[in-house]
């Protein structure tokens, strides 16, 4: 009986001992969301729209890659999403997004590879040979319109087309950036969210 009491004591400190680890880790992620969404420091200063995760979830959607391979935005949980959505033809408006987002990782230097470029491309048509080439790296996945319109919050008359997105490691739509951004500021807000993130 004792060495059945020894055991389970060992095995207790032994999960509560992962359990510590676990919460280490993921502490300074939680620390964040508490601070932008419980306290609420009147100091605080974003350029992008924080959103409540807990209202947008990412929905269930039919997307696949350009190679018609499925794939969802669950294969880039772990690391920072900046994300863009919108159709195959892609005005200079669009490009321009496309730009600024391959800018924007570049500038955050050794951080930049826990950054990853979403294009979802929400109709069926061909995108230009240069258009590829010029945007390599970027991960484009067609999916539904009428899913990605509804996921996705704007103001009264916007179009999610006109925002660069932001979802955290854990696959939480946080943040839209304005339409027609400063990149400077943009900059800010997402160096703040990764030094302020040990994950992803």
């Amino acid at each position: 009986m004792d060495e059945n009491k020894t055991v389970d004591r060992q095995r207790a400190r032994g999960r509560w001992k992962l359990f510590a680890v676990l919460l280490v880790c993921a502490s300074p992620l939680l620390a964040s969301y508490f601070t932008y969404y419980v306290v609420k420091p009147t100091g605080r200063t974003n350029y992008g729209t924080l959103i409540d995760p807990r209202a947008h979830p990412i929905p269930p959607m039919a997307s696949r890659t350009l190679a018609q391979q499925p794939t969802t935005l669950d294969a880039y949980k772990g690391k920072w999403i900046m994300l863009k959505v919108g159709g195959s033809d892609c005005d200079q408006a669009c490009q321009d997004q496309l730009f600024t987002m391959r800018q924007l990782r570049t500038m955050q230097g050794k951080e930049m590879n826990r950054i990853e470029r979403v294009w979802l491309i929400t109709d069926e048509a061909p995108l230009e040979t240069m258009l590829l080439r010029v945007n390599d790296g970027t991960r484009m996945l067609r999916a539904p319109k009428d899913v990605v319109t509804q996921w996705l919050p704007v103001e009264p008359g916007g179009d999610a087309a006109d925002h660069i997105w932001l979802i955290d490691p854990l696959g939480n739509l946080m943040m839209r950036f304005p339409k027609n951004p400063d990149p400077t500021k943009m900059k800010k807000d997402i160096a703040k969210l990764l030094k302020a993130s040990a994950i992803g």
